[in-house]
């Protein structure tokens, strides 16, 4: 791995057998799917602008603890409600606060009923140093004027690992650093039936695609 950090973009899903996947370094500016992820995941008469899924992902159970150390279980607590589920890490350069600022625009832009009920999960992969304050800190940065507080997930290494495997994503090595780079969108029927990457479309494709899911 370079001095300027070099992680995995992942979609985090097999589809006929093939795990998509796109990778960016912190110098390279906002990355994009690969082409085999476009052609094996997004269908072009898809109704969502985001990744299409297939099959859809379920809401995954699991237990983690929150920012001010409480269990948080990710499936009852917000089972139901359109969630945005995604794992990073708060020392990330680029694509983790520009993913995170696109989901905190796209909803101020969603229609209020939406924004009301939409919760936001960030679930850290580097467990050393994103402890319960820096994980406040940071989630503060970007639900300013949401109805919703981000919140923001924290736990041992193997509870971290059990929780990417629950919502099959790709799993974080590097400490954290080389970790799954999608957005996981899941609706009211409690699945995840689209999913996003940090491009120049991703906050477009949430304001599209959320109001879809909300129920």
């Amino acid at each position: 791995m370079s001095p300027r950090r070099r992680w995995l973009v992942a979609a985090g899903l097999a589809v006929a057998g093939t795990l998509a996947l796109s990778a960016c370094t912190s110098s390279a500016g906002s990355p994009a799917p690969s082409q085999s992820a476009s052609q094996l995941i997004n269908k072009p008469d898809s109704t969502y602008d985001g990744i299409g899924l297939l099959p859809p992902q379920p809401r995954p159970h699991f237990t983690l603890t929150d920012s001010v150390g409480k269990p948080f279980d990710f499936y009852s607590q917000t089972a139901g409600k359109p969630t945005l589920l995604y794992f990073g890490y708060t020392h990330c350069p680029d694509v983790c606060p520009a993913t995170m600022g696109d989901i905190s625009v796209a909803l101020s832009q969603v229609p209020a009923a939406v924004r009301d009920k939409t919760q936001v999960v960030f679930v850290t992969t580097d467990v050393k140093r994103d402890t319960g304050p820096v994980l406040a800190k940071y989630m503060s940065q970007f639900d300013v004027g949401l109805p919703n507080k981000f919140i923001g997930l924290t736990g041992t290494q193997n509870q971290i690992d059990a929780a990417q495997v629950a919502a099959h994503v790709t799993l974080a090595e590097g400490d954290g650093e080389t970790h799954s780079a999608e957005v996981l969108l899941y609706g009211s029927d409690d699945y995840a039936n689209v999913g996003f990457l940090q491009t120049a479309d991703e906050q477009a494709a949430i304001v599209h695609d959320l109001p879809l899911v909300a129920g």
